[in-house]
């Protein structure tokens, strides 16, 4: 596949030094470089800026743009032009405690922006563990990184935290040093295209959007389900669990942007105001209410013991009680949703790869001239989103007139991938599309209530055979509702 099919023309051209703190990593490899090199493609880089990548490893500028430009075979072949954008790049050895090494890389970016004529703008970006992040801002601080006469973003990967508390304490060792506004909190599905688009489509479907609330919705279904296990990420997962790792940042935020209140506006500043507002109305959880309305799970091998059980994974304990399940029954206490449930979803060695919102609406929803007992769905992933569905048909095909939106079914064809629209909201400091800091603490104190349930009780692990749809006790979740899963492979 050659990338440049599918590039978009960008208009103005943007002027920054990238400091990418863990630049040789594979999260900078996979994600951040092609992203880098879609938008040289497009024009939106080009010649004003420059790419520090920092790490321990004591790699020449040589060497690192050869990895740089290995990281992008697999998306063109055009060797001339990879060959130039690598020539933006710069390796600094670096140690992240270490004050003289941010002194260096001072030094490197002034010589880098005099170069390139970038503005004296930094993007800071976070590719290194959490742990890392508060030792790295204080040093930026203390060192004097940060420029006048351009602008300072810095970019923070999940997990922000593991709780309420590591959180709050994080939050506050970035922001002694980084303002909320100059904060960019990344969680890779705001940048996915059809969760971007949900706003437009409610924005242009006013019957549709007189219909998300709770006189008319039975109940709205998110799911996060993933065919393969935790692969090489065990050990990161035996200090997350699907809970931290998919609930509190990317299902909350999808939510967010389905059950939010109409904004005044499509600005990052009316979009969060009424974000905050929803996620400050969760209904924690009292601990007898998280054994019945929260579910975990753990995989075992398949049912011809072909696969590994979760216990049997490099790096996880044998003993292991996290879980790579998990479902729940989320609810509101605002006036738009008071009443209707939430059920989520998200789990390791389901049958197929599928993320997806579901929202079925009552027999009510005729007042509206809309079929009573509607279902509509957005199909995120796989194929980044290409598919709205009424009833199970494909919205096009389906015989509806309350959604009007995209028009054709080229509409996704060259759509951005996240880290690259991301990349693009960063350079132009479009908050919209990122996690503020008022939106974690709510979520947060709703996950900190199961956790804490949990981690007092022995669950009954493993609980689910690999490639099926997760312990029995989530249909459960929805039976009792007289309810059902969507999504049922």
């Amino acid at each position: 596949m050659t990338l440049s099919k599918g590039v978009w023309k960008m208009a103005t051209e943007k002027s920054a030094v990238f400091i990418i703190f863990g630049g040789s990593g594979d999260l900078a490899h996979r994600k951040l470089y092609p992203a880098l090199y879609r938008l040289y493609q497009a024009g939106m880089l080009k010649d004003h800026f420059a790419v520090i990548g920092t790490a321990r490893r004591p790699w020449s500028d040589e060497y690192f743009r050869e990895t740089v430009i290995t990281s992008l075979e697999d998306f063109d072949d055009d060797k001339e032009k990879m060959t130039a954008f690598a020539q933006h790049f710069f390796y600094q050895s670096h140690n992240v405690n270490d004050s003289e090494h941010y002194i260096a890389l001072k030094e490197l970016a002034a010589k880098l922006d005099d170069k390139f004529d970038a503005g004296h703008n930094r993007v800071y970006y976070m590719a290194i563990a959490p742990r890392f992040f508060g030792t790295v801002a204080e040093h930026i601080k203390s060192e004097g990184l940060k420029t006048d006469g351009g602008y300072n973003r810095l970019v923070i990967e999940k997990p922000f935290g593991r709780d309420l508390a590591s959180a709050t304490e994080l939050n506050d060792s970035l922001s002694r040093v980084f303002p909320e506004d100059e904060v960019y909190r990344i969680d890779h599905y705001l940048g996915k295209k059809m969760i971007q688009e949900i706003s437009n489509i409610r924005m242009k479907n006013p019957t549709f959007e007189e219909a998300l609330n709770s006189k008319y919705v039975s109940n709205i279904q998110v799911t996060l389900g993933e065919s393969l296990g935790v692969e090489d990420r065990g050990g990161y997962y035996e200090t997350s669990g699907a809970l931290r790792d998919m609930v509190q940042n990317h299902i909350m935020q999808i939510i967010g942007s389905i059950a939010m209140d109409k904004p005044e506006e499509l600005s990052a500043e009316a979009v969060h105001k009424v974000k905050t507002d929803l996620f400050a109305s969760l209904k924690v959880l009292q601990p007898e209410e998280v054994k019945t309305e929260f579910v975990r799970g753990q995989y075992d091998t398949d049912n011809l013991g072909d696969q590994k059980a979760y216990r049997d994974e490099d790096n996880v304990d044998e003993n292991s009680n996290i879980e790579t399940y998990v479902a729940g029954r989320i609810e509101f206490s605002d006036d738009r949703w008071n009443g209707t449930p939430f059920y989520v979803r998200s789990g390791k060695r389901m049958p197929a790869k599928s993320s997806r919102i579901d929202i079925v609406f009552n027999d009510k929803v005729k007042d509206l001239g809309i079929k009573p007992n509607t279902t509509v769905s957005f199909l995120i992933e796989p194929e980044d989103g290409h598919s709205i569905l009424i009833n199970g048909i494909d919205y096009l095909e389906a015989n509806q007139d309350f959604l009007k939106f995209p028009e054709d079914k080229t509409y996704f064809d060259n759509a951005r991938e996240a880290y690259e629209s991301l990349i693009i909201d960063i350079l132009a400091g479009d908050h919209v599309h990122f996690t503020l800091w008022d939106e974690l603490q709510s979520t947060w104190k709703y996950i900190d209530a199961v956790r804490e349930q949990w981690d007092v009780e022995e669950p009954d692990f493993p609980n689910y055979l690999s490639g099926t749809m997760g312990p029995e006790a989530a249909d459960t979740l929805l039976e009792r509702d007289g309810n059902s899963w969507v999504w049922d492979d």
